[in-house]
Protein backbone atom coordinates (compact mmCIF):
# COMPACT_ATOMS: atom_id res chain seq x y z
CA UNK A 1 0.00 0.00 0.00
CA UNK A 2 2.69 2.32 1.13
CA UNK A 3 4.98 1.11 -2.18
CA UNK A 4 1.58 2.25 -4.19
CA UNK A 5 1.20 5.82 -2.80
CA UNK A 6 5.07 6.34 -3.55
CA UNK A 7 4.53 5.62 -7.24
CA UNK A 8 1.71 7.59 -7.22
CA UNK A 9 2.39 11.71 -8.17
CA UNK A 10 1.03 13.96 -5.47
CA UNK A 11 -1.75 15.97 -6.65
CA UNK A 12 -1.89 19.24 -5.54
CA UNK A 13 -4.94 21.27 -4.29
CA UNK A 14 -6.41 23.85 -6.02
CA UNK A 15 -5.02 27.25 -4.99
CA UNK A 16 -7.51 29.11 -2.83
CA UNK A 17 -6.60 32.27 -0.46
CA UNK A 18 -6.18 29.83 2.36
CA UNK A 19 -3.46 27.84 0.77
CA UNK A 20 -1.65 31.38 -0.11
CA UNK A 21 -0.66 29.71 -3.70
CA UNK A 22 0.60 32.66 -6.45
CA UNK A 23 0.23 30.45 -9.05
CA UNK A 24 -3.87 29.64 -9.97
CA UNK A 25 -2.84 28.16 -13.60
CA UNK A 26 -0.77 25.65 -12.15
CA UNK A 27 -1.75 22.02 -14.21
CA UNK A 28 -1.83 19.12 -12.42
CA UNK A 29 1.27 17.02 -13.97
CA UNK A 30 3.53 20.06 -12.88
CA UNK A 31 5.75 19.64 -9.97
CA UNK A 32 4.22 20.91 -6.48
CA UNK A 33 6.81 23.88 -5.51
CA UNK A 34 8.82 23.51 -2.31
CA UNK A 35 7.14 25.47 -0.10
CA UNK A 36 4.22 24.63 -0.55
CA UNK A 37 1.85 23.81 2.75
CA UNK A 38 -0.71 21.58 2.53
CA UNK A 39 -3.75 22.38 4.89
CA UNK A 40 -5.66 19.80 6.26
CA UNK A 41 -9.70 20.42 5.92
CA UNK A 42 -11.57 21.07 9.01
CA UNK A 43 -14.55 18.88 9.28
CA UNK A 44 -17.56 20.49 10.71
CA UNK A 45 -16.34 17.72 13.90
CA UNK A 46 -12.74 18.83 14.00
CA UNK A 47 -14.67 22.57 14.38
CA UNK A 48 -16.25 21.73 17.37
CA UNK A 49 -13.98 20.17 19.08
CA UNK A 50 -11.90 23.19 18.92
CA UNK A 51 -11.31 25.47 22.09
CA UNK A 52 -13.48 28.57 21.65
CA UNK A 53 -11.89 31.87 21.90
CA UNK A 54 -12.15 33.61 25.70
CA UNK A 55 -15.80 35.71 25.44
CA UNK A 56 -15.95 39.27 27.21
CA UNK A 57 -17.40 40.12 30.34
CA UNK A 58 -20.93 39.94 30.22
CA UNK A 59 -22.57 43.53 30.22
CA UNK A 60 -25.20 43.90 32.38
CA UNK A 61 -28.00 46.02 30.32
CA UNK A 62 -29.22 49.45 31.12
CA UNK A 63 -32.67 50.23 31.79
CA UNK A 64 -34.38 52.36 29.06
CA UNK A 65 -35.41 56.24 30.25
CA UNK A 66 -39.00 56.82 30.02
CA UNK A 67 -39.94 59.06 26.97
CA UNK A 68 -41.68 61.04 29.54
CA UNK A 69 -38.36 62.12 31.21
CA UNK A 70 -36.71 63.01 28.79
CA UNK A 71 -39.19 65.08 27.10
CA UNK A 72 -39.85 66.46 30.80
CA UNK A 73 -35.47 67.63 30.42
CA UNK A 74 -35.30 68.59 27.32
CA UNK A 75 -38.85 71.52 28.31
CA UNK A 76 -37.04 72.56 31.47
CA UNK A 77 -33.68 73.06 29.29
CA UNK A 78 -35.68 74.95 26.99
CA UNK A 79 -37.04 77.39 29.42
CA UNK A 80 -33.64 77.90 31.72
CA UNK A 81 -32.02 78.74 28.24
CA UNK A 82 -34.84 81.26 27.10
CA UNK A 83 -35.14 82.50 30.82
CA UNK A 84 -31.39 83.29 30.32
CA UNK A 85 -31.14 84.52 26.73
CA UNK A 86 -34.30 87.02 28.84
CA UNK A 87 -32.04 88.32 31.25
CA UNK A 88 -29.20 88.70 29.07
CA UNK A 89 -31.10 90.80 27.21
CA UNK A 90 -32.66 93.01 29.49
CA UNK A 91 -29.27 93.57 31.17
CA UNK A 92 -27.80 94.41 27.81
CA UNK A 93 -30.60 96.62 27.19
CA UNK A 94 -30.39 98.43 30.77
CA UNK A 95 -26.70 99.25 29.95
CA UNK A 96 -27.55 100.32 26.54
CA UNK A 97 -30.24 102.61 26.80
CA UNK A 98 -29.75 103.70 30.66
CA UNK A 99 -26.33 103.18 31.32
CA UNK A 100 -24.63 106.60 31.97
CA UNK A 101 -22.29 106.32 28.50
CA UNK A 102 -21.92 107.95 25.49
CA UNK A 103 -19.82 108.05 22.52
CA UNK A 104 -20.29 111.97 22.21
CA UNK A 105 -17.51 113.09 24.21
CA UNK A 106 -15.31 115.98 23.08
CA UNK A 107 -11.91 117.42 24.59
CA UNK A 108 -11.97 120.74 26.03
CA UNK A 109 -9.37 123.37 26.07
CA UNK A 110 -9.52 127.35 26.94
CA UNK A 111 -6.78 129.38 24.58
CA UNK A 112 -5.53 132.06 25.29
CA UNK A 113 -5.38 134.92 22.84
CA UNK A 114 -2.37 137.13 22.84
CA UNK A 115 -2.44 140.82 21.25
CA UNK A 116 0.02 143.95 21.84
CA UNK A 117 -0.80 146.16 24.10
CA UNK A 118 1.44 148.53 21.58
CA UNK A 119 1.72 148.80 18.13
CA UNK A 120 4.86 148.68 16.57
CA UNK A 121 6.97 146.51 14.36
CA UNK A 122 7.71 143.02 15.31
CA UNK A 123 11.56 143.34 15.67
CA UNK A 124 12.03 139.58 17.11
CA UNK A 125 10.14 136.38 17.44
CA UNK A 126 11.02 133.86 20.08
CA UNK A 127 8.57 131.10 19.32
CA UNK A 128 7.86 128.02 17.28
CA UNK A 129 4.83 126.69 15.91
CA UNK A 130 3.40 123.79 18.57
CA UNK A 131 6.35 125.24 21.14
CA UNK A 132 5.75 125.12 24.87
CA UNK A 133 6.16 128.12 26.70
CA UNK A 134 5.70 128.97 30.20
CA UNK A 135 3.50 132.00 31.84
CA UNK A 136 5.91 134.95 31.52
CA UNK A 137 8.11 133.59 28.19
CA UNK A 138 8.07 136.41 25.56
CA UNK A 139 6.90 135.49 22.65
CA UNK A 140 7.78 138.50 20.54
CA UNK A 141 9.64 142.04 21.14
CA UNK A 142 8.13 145.22 19.54
CA UNK A 143 10.78 147.89 18.59
CA UNK A 144 11.64 149.89 21.43
CA UNK A 145 13.03 152.83 19.54
CA UNK A 146 9.74 155.41 19.00
CA UNK A 147 9.10 154.46 22.93
CA UNK A 148 12.96 155.28 24.44
CA UNK A 149 12.13 158.92 22.69
CA UNK A 150 9.00 158.78 24.39
CA UNK A 151 10.43 158.14 27.44
CA UNK A 152 13.06 160.45 27.22
CA UNK A 153 10.61 163.20 26.46
CA UNK A 154 8.67 162.43 29.64
CA UNK A 155 11.80 162.55 31.83
CA UNK A 156 12.59 165.81 30.17
CA UNK A 157 8.94 167.41 30.96
CA UNK A 158 9.08 165.85 35.07
CA UNK A 159 12.30 167.53 35.55
CA UNK A 160 10.61 171.27 34.27
CA UNK A 161 7.47 170.31 36.03
CA UNK A 162 9.49 169.45 39.44
CA UNK A 163 11.42 172.89 39.07
CA UNK A 164 8.64 174.98 38.17
CA UNK A 165 6.89 173.44 41.68
CA UNK A 166 9.64 173.76 43.37
CA UNK A 167 9.85 177.94 43.00
CA UNK A 168 6.60 178.25 42.84
CA UNK A 169 5.59 176.03 46.57
CA UNK A 170 8.65 178.08 47.85
CA UNK A 171 7.11 181.52 46.85
CA UNK A 172 3.61 180.53 48.56
CA UNK A 173 5.33 179.50 51.76
CA UNK A 174 7.36 183.13 51.88
CA UNK A 175 4.29 185.66 50.85
CA UNK A 176 2.60 183.06 53.57
CA UNK A 177 4.46 184.81 56.08
CA UNK A 178 4.63 188.09 55.46
CA UNK A 179 2.43 190.83 57.18
CA UNK A 180 -0.04 192.81 55.75
CA UNK A 181 2.13 195.66 54.89
CA UNK A 182 4.57 193.62 52.63
CA UNK A 183 1.90 191.53 51.05
CA UNK A 184 -1.99 191.84 50.22
CA UNK A 185 -4.29 188.70 50.78
CA UNK A 186 -4.42 188.41 46.99
CA UNK A 187 -0.89 188.17 46.27
CA UNK A 188 -0.83 185.07 48.58
CA UNK A 189 -4.14 183.77 46.94
CA UNK A 190 -2.20 184.16 43.71
CA UNK A 191 0.84 182.50 44.82
CA UNK A 192 -0.58 179.68 46.94
CA UNK A 193 -2.51 178.93 43.56
CA UNK A 194 0.54 178.87 41.18
CA UNK A 195 1.46 176.34 43.96
CA UNK A 196 -1.10 174.36 43.49
CA UNK A 197 -1.10 174.24 39.43
CA UNK A 198 2.48 173.43 39.76
CA UNK A 199 2.13 170.57 41.82
CA UNK A 200 -1.12 169.45 39.46
CA UNK A 201 1.25 169.78 36.47
CA UNK A 202 3.79 167.70 38.44
CA UNK A 203 1.92 165.01 39.04
CA UNK A 204 0.93 164.65 35.19
CA UNK A 205 4.08 164.41 34.39
CA UNK A 206 4.87 162.32 36.43
CA UNK A 207 2.20 159.96 35.24
CA UNK A 208 3.28 160.29 31.49
CA UNK A 209 6.45 159.06 32.67
CA UNK A 210 4.63 155.85 34.14
CA UNK A 211 2.85 155.29 31.25
CA UNK A 212 5.78 155.89 29.39
CA UNK A 213 7.80 153.04 31.02
CA UNK A 214 5.01 150.87 30.55
CA UNK A 215 4.77 150.80 27.60
CA UNK A 216 8.13 150.20 26.84
CA UNK A 217 8.32 147.40 28.91
CA UNK A 218 4.84 146.38 26.89
CA UNK A 219 7.07 145.99 23.60
CA UNK A 220 7.93 142.59 24.96
CA UNK A 221 5.24 140.56 24.59
CA UNK A 222 4.23 138.02 27.45
CA UNK A 223 2.75 134.66 27.88
CA UNK A 224 -0.03 134.89 30.16
CA UNK A 225 -0.19 131.21 30.52
CA UNK A 226 1.49 128.05 30.46
CA UNK A 227 0.97 126.38 27.27
CA UNK A 228 1.06 125.93 23.47
CA UNK A 229 1.84 127.85 20.69
CA UNK A 230 -0.98 126.86 17.99
CA UNK A 231 -1.36 127.95 14.47
CA UNK A 232 1.45 130.52 14.72
CA UNK A 233 1.09 132.69 11.07
CA UNK A 234 3.28 135.69 12.78
CA UNK A 235 6.97 136.43 11.64
CA UNK A 236 9.55 139.16 12.05
CA UNK A 237 9.01 142.08 10.28
CA UNK A 238 5.18 142.18 10.82
CA UNK A 239 3.59 145.16 11.97
CA UNK A 240 1.71 144.34 14.97
CA UNK A 241 -1.43 146.60 15.91
CA UNK A 242 -3.00 147.50 19.56
CA UNK A 243 -5.27 145.04 20.41
CA UNK A 244 -5.60 142.72 17.39
CA UNK A 245 -4.71 139.04 18.57
CA UNK A 246 -2.21 137.87 16.27
CA UNK A 247 -0.88 134.84 18.36
CA UNK A 248 -2.61 131.91 20.35
CA UNK A 249 -1.83 129.81 23.22
CA UNK A 250 -3.71 126.77 24.32
CA UNK A 251 -3.75 127.02 28.20
CA UNK A 252 -2.19 123.34 28.87
CA UNK A 253 -3.83 123.81 32.85
CA UNK A 254 -7.65 124.26 31.73
CA UNK A 255 -8.22 120.58 29.78
CA UNK A 256 -11.47 119.21 30.26
CA UNK A 257 -14.08 117.09 28.76
CA UNK A 258 -17.66 117.62 27.46
CA UNK A 259 -19.48 114.62 27.64
CA UNK A 260 -23.10 114.83 26.05
CA UNK A 261 -25.60 112.70 27.56
CA UNK A 262 -29.29 111.92 26.63
CA UNK A 263 -32.11 113.07 28.68
CA UNK A 264 -32.78 109.60 29.20
CA UNK A 265 -29.70 109.01 30.69
CA UNK A 266 -29.14 111.96 33.08
CA UNK A 267 -30.84 110.49 36.09
CA UNK A 268 -28.29 108.23 36.64
CA UNK A 269 -25.78 110.93 36.06
CA UNK A 270 -24.05 112.36 39.51
CA UNK A 271 -21.64 114.99 40.49
CA UNK A 272 -18.71 113.81 41.43
CA UNK A 273 -18.95 110.17 40.13
CA UNK A 274 -15.90 108.62 38.62
CA UNK A 275 -15.51 108.97 35.13
CA UNK A 276 -13.19 106.45 32.46
CA UNK A 277 -13.02 108.42 28.95
CA UNK A 278 -11.56 106.22 26.09
CA UNK A 279 -10.33 108.84 23.58
CA UNK A 280 -10.30 106.99 19.92
CA UNK A 281 -7.29 105.33 19.12
CA UNK A 282 -6.19 104.65 22.14
CA UNK A 283 -7.03 102.06 24.71
CA UNK A 284 -5.60 103.31 28.03
CA UNK A 285 -8.56 105.36 29.96
CA UNK A 286 -8.83 109.14 31.26
CA UNK A 287 -9.70 109.04 34.84
CA UNK A 288 -12.19 112.10 35.75
CA UNK A 289 -14.66 113.20 37.92
CA UNK A 290 -18.24 115.12 36.74
CA UNK A 291 -17.26 118.63 38.01
CA UNK A 292 -20.28 120.18 36.70
CA UNK A 293 -23.69 119.57 34.53
CA UNK A 294 -25.16 122.76 31.70
CA UNK A 295 -28.57 123.96 33.14
CA UNK A 296 -29.64 125.43 30.08
CA UNK A 297 -30.16 124.49 26.74
CA UNK A 298 -31.10 126.59 23.63
CA UNK A 299 -35.00 126.11 22.80
CA UNK A 300 -35.91 126.41 19.08
CA UNK A 301 -39.89 127.17 19.95
CA UNK A 302 -38.76 130.29 22.57
CA UNK A 303 -37.21 132.34 19.43
CA UNK A 304 -40.22 134.62 18.08
CA UNK A 305 -41.30 133.84 14.52
CA UNK A 306 -43.48 136.51 12.19
CA UNK A 307 -45.11 139.61 14.08
CA UNK A 308 -43.62 137.94 17.04
CA UNK A 309 -45.83 134.79 17.47
CA UNK A 310 -44.39 131.65 18.76
CA UNK A 311 -42.23 129.46 16.42
CA UNK A 312 -43.04 125.80 17.44
CA UNK A 313 -41.87 123.04 15.25
CA UNK A 314 -44.01 120.51 14.45
CA UNK A 315 -43.24 117.10 15.51
CA UNK A 316 -44.46 113.44 15.38
CA UNK A 317 -46.33 112.30 18.30
CA UNK A 318 -44.98 108.67 18.32
CA UNK A 319 -41.29 110.09 17.95
CA UNK A 320 -39.09 111.78 20.34
CA UNK A 321 -35.48 112.43 20.25
CA UNK A 322 -33.36 112.69 23.14
CA UNK A 323 -32.34 115.56 23.94
CA UNK A 324 -28.05 115.63 24.93
CA UNK A 325 -27.14 117.78 28.03
CA UNK A 326 -22.83 119.23 28.23
CA UNK A 327 -21.33 117.27 31.72
CA UNK A 328 -18.42 119.17 32.31
CA UNK A 329 -15.46 115.90 33.53
CA UNK A 330 -12.85 117.49 35.36
CA UNK A 331 -9.39 115.48 34.21
CA UNK A 332 -7.67 113.57 37.46
CA UNK A 333 -5.20 111.63 35.54
CA UNK A 334 -4.05 111.19 31.84
CA UNK A 335 -2.26 107.67 31.14
CA UNK A 336 1.27 108.04 29.84
CA UNK A 337 1.14 108.73 26.15
CA UNK A 338 -1.97 109.57 25.78
CA UNK A 339 -1.99 112.95 24.30
CA UNK A 340 -4.63 115.39 24.84
CA UNK A 341 -5.83 117.37 21.88
CA UNK A 342 -8.69 120.05 22.34
CA UNK A 343 -11.48 118.37 19.60
CA UNK A 344 -10.64 114.73 19.76
CA UNK A 345 -13.70 112.42 20.02
CA UNK A 346 -13.77 110.44 23.33
CA UNK A 347 -16.40 107.84 24.57
CA UNK A 348 -17.51 108.25 28.44
CA UNK A 349 -18.59 106.13 30.81
CA UNK A 350 -19.64 107.12 34.35
CA UNK A 351 -18.94 104.33 37.18
CA UNK A 352 -21.37 104.05 39.94
CA UNK A 353 -18.94 102.98 42.36
CA UNK A 354 -21.28 102.77 45.47
CA UNK A 355 -24.12 100.37 43.40
CA UNK A 356 -20.74 98.25 42.44
CA UNK A 357 -19.48 97.82 45.84
CA UNK A 358 -22.28 96.82 47.40
CA UNK A 359 -24.71 94.85 45.18
CA UNK A 360 -24.53 91.42 43.89
CA UNK A 361 -25.32 90.29 40.06
CA UNK A 362 -28.37 89.28 41.36
CA UNK A 363 -29.13 92.78 42.57
CA UNK A 364 -27.36 94.43 39.74
CA UNK A 365 -30.36 91.57 37.37
CA UNK A 366 -32.72 92.95 38.98
CA UNK A 367 -32.00 96.47 39.13
CA UNK A 368 -31.60 96.37 35.63
CA UNK A 369 -34.64 94.91 35.30
CA UNK A 370 -36.37 97.56 36.75
CA UNK A 371 -34.70 100.33 34.91
CA UNK A 372 -36.36 98.53 32.12
CA UNK A 373 -39.35 98.57 32.80
CA UNK A 374 -40.07 101.64 35.17
CA UNK A 375 -37.06 104.00 34.05
CA UNK A 376 -33.88 104.40 36.29
CA UNK A 377 -34.85 106.43 39.66
CA UNK A 378 -32.73 109.57 40.67
CA UNK A 379 -30.95 109.86 43.88
CA UNK A 380 -31.95 112.82 45.96
CA UNK A 381 -28.70 113.97 46.44
CA UNK A 382 -27.42 112.93 42.65
CA UNK A 383 -26.79 116.83 41.64
CA UNK A 384 -25.41 119.26 44.22
CA UNK A 385 -27.55 122.38 44.45
CA UNK A 386 -24.31 124.55 43.94
CA UNK A 387 -20.92 124.21 41.98
CA UNK A 388 -19.19 121.26 43.32
CA UNK A 389 -16.07 123.24 42.82
CA UNK A 390 -14.70 126.64 43.00
CA UNK A 391 -12.12 127.42 40.17
CA UNK A 392 -9.38 129.31 41.15
CA UNK A 393 -8.98 132.75 40.43
CA UNK A 394 -6.91 133.49 36.89
CA UNK A 395 -4.48 136.24 36.79
CA UNK A 396 -1.80 137.60 34.48
CA UNK A 397 1.20 139.30 35.52
CA UNK A 398 0.23 142.94 36.35
CA UNK A 399 1.92 146.44 34.98
CA UNK A 400 3.32 147.51 38.55
CA UNK A 401 4.72 151.87 38.35
CA UNK A 402 7.83 152.79 39.43
CA UNK A 403 8.05 154.89 42.80
CA UNK A 404 7.56 158.45 42.13
CA UNK A 405 9.89 160.88 43.60
CA UNK A 406 9.59 164.37 45.01
CA UNK A 407 10.73 167.25 43.17
CA UNK A 408 13.48 167.69 45.64
CA UNK A 409 14.85 164.27 44.13
CA UNK A 410 14.61 165.16 41.06
CA UNK A 411 15.75 168.85 40.97
CA UNK A 412 18.40 169.06 44.44
CA UNK A 413 19.52 172.32 45.63
CA UNK A 414 17.02 174.57 43.52
CA UNK A 415 15.45 176.31 45.61
CA UNK A 416 17.24 176.33 48.87
CA UNK A 417 17.94 180.07 48.97
CA UNK A 418 14.67 181.34 48.02
CA UNK A 419 13.84 182.51 51.69
CA UNK A 420 17.44 184.31 52.05
CA UNK A 421 17.97 188.21 52.18
CA UNK A 422 19.30 189.86 49.71
CA UNK A 423 23.19 190.70 49.57
CA UNK A 424 24.25 193.99 48.93
CA UNK A 425 27.84 194.12 47.58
Amino acid sequence: MEAQLKDQPVRPTPSTPETGSANPTRTDDAPPPANLKIVPEVTPKDRDLMPLPPQPLSIQKRRPIPQGLIASGRTLATLVIALAAVLVSLIAWDQYLTTPWTRDGRVRVQVASVAPEVSGRIKELRVADNQFVRKGDVLYVIDAFDFNVALDISKAALQQRAADLQVKQRQSERQGRLSSLATTPEQQQIYAGNAIQAEAAFEAAQSQLTQAQINLERTEVRSPVNGYVTNLLLRAGDFARQGITNLSVIDSDSFWIDGYFEETKMARVCTGAHVEAKLMGYSAPILGHVSTITRGLSVSNAAAGTQGLPNVDPIYTWVRLAQRVPVRIAIDEVPTGVPLVSGMTATVTIRDDSASDHYSWFDSARASLINVLSGPAARPDCISPATAAVAPAQSIPAWTARATQEPEQINPSLATGIEASPRYE
